[in-house]
């Protein structure tokens, strides 16, 4: 698996559409093809496309190949692109002067604490994490005594369903 397998499942409306219905519920090909009002070779030749990504996982029991969705994965698909820095501190500074020395990280006071702004000019809640596990200290106050591997993440809002309201005409 690879980025260009990852890209061209994504690269279809109907493999988007399964992958859709297969968050939701597991499924059998045969059921996944009825629901998209396509043939069952169709569905298969899109559900190959999709393993092939390591987007689905395809449970086999005799004939009935059960579907669900590797969630995790897409989580996943940007990792790629993350940009990464090294820098060096002395021992005991807090994560805030080693973020300062990183031009594109605009950190911002709040009372006594220092939050980060906007990463590359892109404002937004960011949090951080250290060696995979979220600090319960702000920037300032997390001492650096070792090597450690610092992630940033912005907190997106991501869609999860649309709601659209219309008026009753009643009086």
């Amino acid at each position: 698996m690879n980025n260009k397998d990852i890209f061209k499942a994504l690269s279809c409306q109907t493999r988007i559409n399964i992958l859709k219905i297969l968050i939701k519920n597991e499924m059998h090909i045969s059921g996944l093809a009825r629901e998209l009002k396509i043939s069952v070779p169709v569905t298969s030749k899109h559900i190959k496309i999709l393993e092939n990504a390591g987007m689905i996982n395809k449970r086999v029991y005799g004939n009935i190949h059960l579907l669900t969705t590797k969630v995790k994965k897409f989580e996943n698909i940007l990792e790629t692109f993350i940009e990464q820095s090294t820098i060096k501190v002395d021992k005991n500074k807090s994560i805030f002067e080693a973020l300062k020395q990183i031009p594109s990280i605009e950190i911002k006071k709040v009372e006594n604490n220092y939050y980060i702004k906007s990463i590359d000019g892109e404002e937004g809640y960011y949090i951080y994490e250290v060696d995979g596990k979220l600090p319960k200290k702000p920037i300032n106050e997390y001492n650096i005594n070792k090597k450690i591997k610092i992630d940033l993440k912005k907190l997106v809002s991501i869609r999860k369903k649309e709601i659209n309201i219309n008026i009753n005409n009643k009086d």
